[in-house]
């Protein structure tokens, strides 16, 4: 039977539970905490941004273009569509000499409701400036043209700089990527199912360089520094990645995905973590992160209110009343 991560109370009862899977591993690859089949391969669709940024700093196309910390944590975000990510997302293209109209990621409504009603307000608009893999996409047009690439399909698995970044995913989580495990993400490029455990293995990678190249780790760091700087182009107002990251700055370097996905590297230990809600559903990701984070961060910082308070979240109903709340399942 599906084991549960996060349980929904309401007057002193659970009334639901989210049934998930969960793993915490080591820069070695050595399993720390398991829940669940950690092998069953599952695509982490957006979590894996910042690995699919790696190339763009690696080669030296950042730097050339001037890229700030700014630009860098909006190419691994998945971002609410607020002003200031549209104007980011605007000048990581105007820095390779392109514009909105290049971009193949489509088009949505902002997904912070505060930046969509006023964008209908202005009688304006949604373009691809606003999708929140927009700033993602501008890394890739960045990377093309430094490299002097045809953008035209450059989000085809056999474009030249699709296949770039692919290489990248393979390389950090040290899981194949290829046909048979393929998948079309919502911004149209390529997703790859991997097991749970190659999921956290990279994040653990990734925070800490172990077993990645020279230059593919100071790529990383770098990479995790500009998060660190600049957190509310990850994910915007009120979202879990950069509530957390605000508050512990470079402690942690955490990452959503479609589908109930969270995962994230804690540099000092060494460790990377990775959750899927087998339903979906974020919210129940989101707690369970926040609760293993808790248990495996080190003492100065697992005690933090935030942490607590992403943990355990009240339910309210449309009378602001509290009704119930999410919390993570008491095992983690």
């Amino acid at each position: 039977m599906d084991t549960a991560i996060a349980e929904i109370e309401r007057g002193g009862r659970v009334e639901s539970r989210h049934a998930g899977t969960a793993v915490v591993v080591d820069a070695d690859g050595d399993v720390l905490f398991a829940l669940g089949d950690i092998a069953q391969p599952t695509y982490p669709r957006s979590a894996v941004k910042a690995f699919l940024a790696l190339p763009l700093v690696e080669s030296g196309a950042a730097d050339r273009l001037g890229l700030d910390d700014e630009e860098l944590a909006l190419a691994c975000a998945s971002h609410n569509g607020e002003p200031a990510h549209v104007a980011v997302a605007a000048r990581m293209l105007g820095r390779a000499g392109r514009d909105v109209a290049c971009l193949e990621c489509g088009t949505h409504w902002p997904t912070n409701a505060d930046a969509a009603h006023a964008l209908a307000r202005s009688g304006g608009a949604p373009n691809a400036l606003h999708n929140n893999c927009s700033g993602k996409h501008a890394g890739f047009v960045c990377l093309a043209c430094d490299q002097d690439q045809d953008l035209a399909g450059y989000i085809q698995p056999t474009h030249p700089i699709m296949r770039e970044v692919t290489a990248a995913l393979a390389d950090v989580t040290g899981a194949a990527h290829g046909e048979d495990n393929r998948g079309i993400d919502g911004c149209s490029i390529p997703t790859y199912a991997i097991p749970m455990r190659a999921l956290a293995h990279g994040f653990a990678r990734f925070g800490t360089g172990h077993g990645l190249g020279p230059q593919r780790a100071r790529a990383a760091a770098r990479l995790r520094t500009a998060v660190a700087n600049a957190p509310f182009m990850v994910g915007g107002s009120a979202r879990f990645d950069t509530v957390l990251m605000q508050a512990l700055g470079p402690a942690v370097f955490s990452k959503m995905g479609a589908e109930g996905i969270m995962a994230a590297s804690l540099p000092q230990q060494g460790l990377g973590i990775a959750i899927k809600c087998h339903d979906g559903a974020p919210r129940a990701a989101e707690v369970a992160m926040a609760a293993l984070l808790m248990r495996f961060l080190g003492p100065e910082t697992r005690d933090h209110t935030v942490l607590r308070d992403l943990a355990t979240h009240d339910i309210r109903n449309w009378n602001g009343m509290t009704v119930g709340r999410v919390r993570a399942a008491p095992f983690l």
